[in-house]
C-alpha cells in the first residue's frame, strides 16, 4: 500500500463523537512508552502526523486520521499508567474501553509491545481483554533495532509461551518492527491493505 494522503480529523474522549463515516479503522495502542507515535509517523511516512515524546502518556485522546481517503487509523493512550480494576478488568481509561467494545468501525487493532521487554502481565492482561470481547488484533513488537535477532526470536516464544498458557490456541499474528530502520513498514501496510480489500467487499458489515 501507498500511503498518499494522512490527515488529522479530531481527537476527543468521547465515542459517540468519533467520525461517522463507515471506514475501516485500525487503532493503534501499548503501554506508554512503546514507540507508537514513532511507528505511525514511520507507517504513514509523516514526521509529524503523530506527536512524540519522552515523556510517557503523552497521548491522552482517541486521534483519528484519514489515510488515503478510505481508512482511519486511530492513535489510542497507552494503557501503562491506567488504574486497573478487578472488578471490571479495565486495563486502561474508561472511553477507550468503549472505544473496543462499542466502536462498529473497528475492523483490528494492532497491540504494540516493546520487543527488548520479557513478557510484561500488563500486556497479557490487555491481549486477554480484547480475546474476551472478541475484537481482532495483532500484535506489533516495536524497536526491534536496539536487541539482536537471536533475542527477538526467544522474546517472541516467550509471549507466546505465556499466552498458550493462558489458554490460547496458538500466537496471535504478529509483525516485527523498528521506526529507526523503516522494519516491518510494508508487511504491515500490506495487512491493512488485504484487510480493506475484505471490507470493501462487504460494505453490509458495518
Amino acid at each position: 500500500m501507498k500511503i498518499n494522503t494522512a490527515e488529522f480529523i479530531i481527537s476527543n474522549s468521547d465515542v459517540s463523537k468519533c467520525p461517522l463515516e463507515r471506514l475501516p479503522e485500525y487503532a493503534f495502542i501499548g503501554r506508554s512508552n512503546v514507540g507508537k507515535s514513532s511507528l505511525i509517523n514511520m507507517l504513514t511516512n509523516h514526521k509529524n502526523l503523530a506527536k512524540t515524546s519522552g515523556k510517557p502518556g503523552k497521548t491522552q485522546l482517541i486521534n483519528h486520521f484519514k489515510i488515503n481517503s478510505n481508512w482511519f487509523l486511530v492513535d489510542l493512550p497507552g494503557y501503562g499508567y491506567a488504574r486497573v480494576s478487578k472488578k471490571t478488568k479495565e486495563v486502561f481509561q474508561e472511553f477507550i474501553t468503549d472505544y473496543f467494545e462499542k466502536r462498529e468501525q473497528l475492523v483490528c487493532a494492532f497491540v504494540l509491545i516493546d520487543i527488548r521487554l520479557e513478557a510484561q502481565k500488563i500486556d497479557l492482561e490487555f491481549i486477554n481483554y480484547l480475546g474476551e470481547i472478541e475484537v481482532p488484533f495483532c500484535i506489533i513488537f516495536t524497536k526491534a533495532d536496539k536487541i539482536s535477532r537471536g533475542k527477538i526470536d526467544s522474546n517472541i516464544a516467550a509471549y507466546r509461551k505465556a499466552l498458550l498458557a493462558n489458554n490460547w490456541e496458538e500466537m496471535p499474528q504478529h509483525f516485527v518492527t523498528s521506526a529507526t530502520e523503516n522494519t516491518g513498514r510494508e508487511i504491515v501496510l500490506q495487512y491493512i491493505d488485504d484487510v480493506n480489500t475484505e471490507v470493501f467487499k462487504d460494505l453490509n458489515q458495518f
